[in-house]
């Protein structure tokens, strides 16, 4: 996995059906990219509907995030209407996994993504990561610390 003062890889993926993003559309904020295994599973939908209830905590760091899984873009938008989700997720579909594999968040066994957060900031370095078992939502406090600690460089 990689940790904090690596380089984030660039990636460009599918945030909707027709539309596609790529972090470097993001340099000069600061990114929380959030890789989860699977939309409509329970943790899962409790840790992206946590996030949703906190942008206007992570707009105060000038800080926008995504969340990445194996999903399609068809499951994802029908996911995020379905719980009104106001940030993107970008599906790392095909290739399966490949965006996950390089930021080293990619489950070969269940074929999905790990529950791993990175914080990455205006210049594109990693400042923060984490790791979080499949079962257990991870919260927002890392990311706000982190966020935090950004502020006080």
């Amino acid at each position: 996995m990689l940790q904090k003062k690596d380089v984030a890889p660039d990636f460009t993926l599918h945030a909707t059906p027709d539309q596609k993003i790529s972090l470097s559309e993001f340099k000069g904020r600061n990114v929380i990219l959030a890789f989860y295994p699977a939309d409509w599973s329970p943790v899962c939908s409790d840790q992206m509907a946590l996030y949703n209830e906190m942008l206007k905590y992570f707009k105060q760091y000038d800080a926008e995030i995504m969340g990445i899984s194996v999903d399609s873009k068809w499951c994802h938008l029908a996911f995020s209407q379905s719980r009104n989700l106001h940030f993107p997720l970008l599906a790392d579909f095909e290739p399966k996994g490949e965006v996950a594999k390089k930021y080293g968040a990619y489950n070969e066994a269940e074929g999905e993504c790990n529950r791993v957060l990175f914080v990455i900031n205006k210049e594109g370095i990693i400042e923060w990561s984490y790791q979080s078992p499949i079962a257990i939502n991870p919260g927002a406090d890392g990311i706000l610390e982190a966020l935090e600690s950004l502020i006080k460089k």
